[in-house]
This record gives structure tokens, C-alpha cells and sequence, in this order.
């Protein structure tokens, strides 16, 4: 898609905002449709961020990291089921290699898509969001409430996304993930993650894909089964179950709950000492 409306490319912190401003990163989403109200793009690509950083902390992910370059990277042995994860996540995209080259992490969050997988990746790990503004000033918001609508965000005017942090606790967790789809490589239509740490004895469970906007639940114990869904399908029913051709609200209620079942049973069982492990629940429509 040509931008012909675009009349300067400039560096991401050049200058004060303009209306018609817009930040540019891979521009896989940018480029894919008419842009007509965008008369300048802001380079965030040439504050030339490293991609990704380990420390004592955690993990940090720049927000113009590739989905490639995610992809590729090698953690710490004892992130070994975080590293699964990311794998997963990054295979939830569903776009050639040369999508993956281009598109970026912070992109896919930005975009506020309920099916974006960066975000069920940084919800799912819990990650916070550094924001920052063009006089430099920086805070953190939790990526559960980043997105706060399809297509809204928590990032005020002349605000950018420079990178997400995965906290090193969350790094050495075990997760359970569930994705569901009307079709084998169709977009995701409810994807469940769940994480149970070493350094607590509670677990959290997240939904993205199937509602309006990501929903985290922060469980102190072990509720029943019957609690837990109780607990999914209140909490998704207030966030708004997604309604479009990716599938109706009842199918992906029915999934959501039937995946955070299964993502529950799953670390139940780890957490006593087996070996279960589940299916991706893509392509599982009508059951």
C-alpha cells in the first residue's frame, strides 16, 4: 500500500507532534491498508534499540524486535518453558517469513488486535509496558491493561511503545497454552495461557483473541474446576466476547472455557509431579 499522503520520514524523537503524525516500526500493519489522515512517519527503527536483553531482571523485548528475531532466541537453560512459549506465540502469527522479518513485537501490541499473539505473550507472562514520550518521560503500564479496547491502547498522544520487560520470576515459570481457530491456519480465535511460578504457590490464567480486550486472572490457590470457569466466564463477559467472521461470541465462550479447563488440569498435574501435555485446539470448531 502506498502512503501518498506522507510527506517526511523523520527519526522517532525529532521535534514535537504533529497532527498526522504517526510512529512507523515494521509497517506490516501500517502499510496494509489506506492510511489518508498520515502525513509524517516517525522511525522508530533508527534509535537502533537491541532487540533483546538479558539481566538479573528479566527479559527485555524492544519493541521493534521482529517476530524472526524473537523467534531465535536462546534463553537462560532454566527459561527453558518460557522459551516454549515464545516459540508458540511467535507460530500464532500466521504469516510468511518475510511477514516475520518485518513485522515487530511492539507493532503487534500497538495494533491492539484481540488476536495479536505479542500481547497474549506479554499478558500471559505478565510483562510490563515501557512508554515513553518525546521529552524523554517514561512509565510502566502492565500489559493486561495496555490494550484496552480492539484497536485502543493506554498510550496517550506522542507517546511510543519502546519495549516490554518479562520479569525473571516469570522467565522460570511453567505455562499451559491453548490456542482455538474455525480453521487449521486461521487467526486466533481464543488463546488461553496459563502460568504457575516457582516463587509462589498460586497460578494466573489469561484470555486474549476471544474478548474485546486481554483478561488475567490472579489466582491465590487452587479453586475447583467448576470455580475456575466461573471465575473465566464472568470475568470475560465483562471485558465483551469478540463478535466477527473469526467466530461468534457462544463458540468462543465455549472454547475459552473448555481450553482454561484444560490449561488448569494441565498444571494441576505438573504441579504434582506429571507429564500431561495438551494440543494446540486449533481447528477444533463444532466440538
Amino acid at each position: 500500500m502506498d502512503l501518498h499522503t506522507v510527506s517526511d520520514v523523520i527519526t522517532a524523537d525529532d521535534g514535537d507532534w504533529r497532527t498526522g503524525d504517526r510512529w512507523l516500526a515494521g509497517g506490516s500493519y501500517l502499510y496494509s491498508q489506506p492510511q489518508p489522515d498520515v502525513r509524517r512517519l516517525r522511525d522508530l527503527t533508527r534509535l537502533h534499540w537491541p532487540p533483546l536483553r538479558v539481566d538479573d531482571d528479566g527479559l527485555e523485548i524492544a519493541a521493534t524486535c521482529t517476530i524472526a528475531e524473537l523467534s531465535r532466541f536462546r534463553p537462560p537453560p532454566e527459561w527453558a518453558r518460557f522459551a516454549e512459549l515464545v516459540g508458540r506465540c511467535c507460530d500464532a502469527l500466521l504469516a510468511s517469513h518475510k511477514i516475520w522479518n518485518v513485522a515487530t513485537v511492539g507493532g503487534n501490541i500497538c495494533a491492539a488486535l484481540p488476536a495479536g499473539p505479542m500481547t497474549s505473550l506479554a499478558v500471559g507472562t505478565e510483562a510490563q509496558c515501557l512508554l515513553t514520550d518525546l521529552t524523554g518521560g517514561q512509565r510502566q503500564v502492565a500489559s493486561a491493561d495496555f490494550v484496552r479496547d480492539v484497536e485502543s491502547t493506554a498510550l496517550a498522544q506522542g507517546e511510543y511503545l519502546r519495549g516490554v520487560r518479562v520479569p525473571a520470576w516469570a522467565a522460570r515459570s511453567r505455562y499451559a497454552m491453548r490456542r482455538a481457530s474455525l480453521f487449521t491456519h486461521g487467526r486466533s480465535a481464543a488463546l488461553v495461557i496459563g502460568r504457575s511460578g516457582p516463587d509462589t504457590t498460586g497460578w494466573t490464567l489469561s484470555v486474549t483473541a476471544a474478548t474485546r480486550r486481554p483478561v488475567v486472572l490472579r489466582l491465590p490457590d487452587w479453586p475447583t474446576e467448576e470455580q475456575t470457569l466461573d471465575q473465566v466466564d464472568a470475568a470475560c463477559a465483562a471485558a465483551g466476547w469478540m463478535d466477527d467472521v473469526h467466530g461468534l461470541p457462544a463458540w468462543r465462550r465455549h472454547r475459552t472455557l473448555r481450553m482454561a479447563a484444560q490449561v488448569r488440569a494441565e498444571l494441576v498435574d505438573a504441579r504434582s509431579g506429571g507429564t500431561t501435555t495438551g494440543a494446540d485446539g486449533a481447528g477444533e470448531a463444532g466440538r
